[in-house]
C-alpha cells in the first residue's frame, strides 16, 4: 500500500477530537430529549438544515459514484478507472451519512424501517426511500469488491467482477430516479416555494444539477486527496472531467433560464429580498464555474480546476438550501435559522466522512499503486 496519511502533529487532531466529542454529546442529547432540545425547528417550519443540507444536498454531492461507474462500465472508458474507486468510496460514505442525517431529523427515528413493509406507491417520499435504500446496497456491494481485494478473497472478487455491469446499471437507474424525485418532493408546494425556484421541471433541474455536482465532487476529492495523501494527481483525467462539468453546467443553466423566461417567473428577481440575493449568489457561483472552465489556462491547471469545481459545488449546495429552506421561509410565516447544535451535528457528520475516507485510503486499495512522493501544496 503506497498511500499513507501524512503524519500530523498532535494539535492537528485536537479540532477533530473536539468536534467528535461535541457531536457525540449532542447526539445523545437529541435522542434522549428529542428534536426540540437541539434544533430551531417548529410545527410551522419542520424541515430545516438536516433535511436541506444533510439529506437533499448530501444525495446530490454523492452523485459522483453513479456517474463514474456509468462512464467506466457502461461506456467502457477504462482510462477513468484510476479515479473510479475514490468516487465509489465518496458516494458510499455520502449515502451512509445521508441515512444517519435522516435518523437525526425523524421525529420517531425507530420507525425508519416502515417503508419496507408499509407500502405507499403514490408517495414520492416512499419512492425516494426505496431508491436510496437500494442504491446504498448497490454501493455497499461495489465497495465490497474493494474490501474483498484487500482481504485477498479471490472468489468474492471474481463474483463482483461477474456482476459488475448489471450492478452498475441498477445503480445508474436508481440514482436517476431518486435524484430527480428529490425535486418532485417540492412540486406539491406551488404556493409556498418562492417563484424563483418553483417549477414543474424541478425533477429535471435536480437531476441535471446532480450530474454537474457529481463531476465537481470527483475533481475536488481527487485534488484534496492529492494534497493530504502522498499520491499524484491525475491532471489529464481531471481536465476531461472539467470539460464534462462545463457541459453539464451549461445545459443545467440553459434549462433553468429558459424555464424562468417561459413561465414569466423571472420578474420576481430584483426586488431586493433575501430570496433575490440568495438566487443571485447561487446563479453567480454556477456562472463563475462556467467562466473559469472556459479559460483554457485556468481549465488546464490544478488550482483552476479546484476553484471551478468548488464554485459549482457551492452553487448546487446553495440551490438545494434555497429550495428546501430559504425559498420556503417567507410563506411559512415562521422565522428559522439553524440552531448552533444543528450546525454542530452537521459538521460532526461531515468530519466523520472525511476521517473514514482517509482511513479507508490508508488501509484499502482505493488509489492505484504509484511511487511514493511528497505531497503538493497550493
Amino acid at each position: 500500500m503506497t498511500t499513507t496519511i501524512i503524519k500530523a502533529k498532535n494539535w492537528y487532531f485536537l479540532p477533530i477530537l473536539a468536534i467528535m466529542a461535541l457531536g457525540l454529546f449532542l447526539t445523545a442529547k437529541r435522542f434522549i430529549f428529542g428534536l426540540g432540545s437541539v434544533t430551531a425547528l417548529s410545527d410551522s417550519f419542520p424541515w430545516g438544515l438536516w433535511v436541506g443540507f444533510d439529506v437533499v444536498t448530501g444525495v446530490a454531492v454523492a452523485a459522483g459514484g453513479f456517474i463514474m461507474t456509468g462512464i467506466v462500465y457502461l461506456f467502457n472508458a477504462e482510462r477513468y478507472r484510476p479515479i473510479l474507486r475514490p468516487a465509489i468510496l465518496t458516494a458510499f460514505l455520502g449515502y451512509i451519512l445521508v441515512s444517519l442525517g435522516l435518523m437525526y431529523d425523524l421525529g420517531k427515528p425507530y420507525n425508519i424501517w416502515h417503508p419496507m413493509v408499509m407500502w405507499n406507491p403514490h408517495s414520492v417520499m416512499f419512492e425516494v426511500a426505496w431508491c436510496v435504500m437500494l442504491y446504498t446496497s448497490v454501493l455497499a456491494l461495489e465497495f465490497g469488491s474493494i474490501v474483498a481485494e484487500a482481504a485477498k478473497w479471490k472468489k468474492a472478487v471474481r463474483l463482483f467482477h461477474a456482476i459488475a455491469v448489471p450492478l452498475v446499471l441498477a445503480g445508474v437507474l436508481l440514482s436517476t430516479l431518486h435524484q430527480s424525485s428529490l425535486g418532485s418532493l417540492f412540486l406539491i408546494v406551488p404556493e409556498k416555494l418562492h417563484p424563483l425556484w418553483y417549477s414543474s421541471l424541478l425533477p429535471l433541474h435536480f437531476w441535471l444539477s446532480a450530474v454537474a455536482v457529481g463531476f465537481a465532487t470527483v475533481i475536488l476529492e481527487s485534488y484534496t486527496s492529492s494534497k493530504f495523501l502522498k499520491r499524484g494527481l491525475e491532471l489529464d483525467l481531471l481536465v476531461d472531467l472539467g470539460n464534462f462539468l462545463w457541459f453539464a453546467l451549461v445545459v443545467s443553466l440553459a434549462v433553468r433560464v429558459q424555464d424562468l423566461l417561459a413561465s414569466g417567473r423571472l420578474v420576481s428577481w430584483g426586488d431586493g429580498s433575501m430570496e433575490t440575493w440568495a438566487f443571485t449568489i447561487e446563479i453567480g457561483l454556477l456562472v463563475c464555474s462556467v467562466i473559469l472552465l472556459s479559460i483554457r489556462r485556468v481549465h488546464n491547471s490544478k488550482l483552476g480546476l479546484f476553484l471551478a469545481a468548488l464554485c459549482a459545488l457551492l452553487g448546487v449546495v446553495l440551490n438545494r438550501l434555497n429550495v428546501s429552506i430559504i425559498g420556503m421561509v417567507s410563506s411559512s410565516g415562521a422565522k428559522y435559522f439553524p440552531a448552533w447544535s444543528e450546525i454542530a451535528l452537521t459538521v460532526f457528520l461531515a468530519v466523520n466522512g472525511f476521517v473514514i475516507f482517509f482511513l479507508a485510503a490508508r488501509f484499502l486499495p482505493i488509489f492505484p499503486e504509484e511511487k511514493k512522493r511528497e505531497p503538493e501544496w497550493i
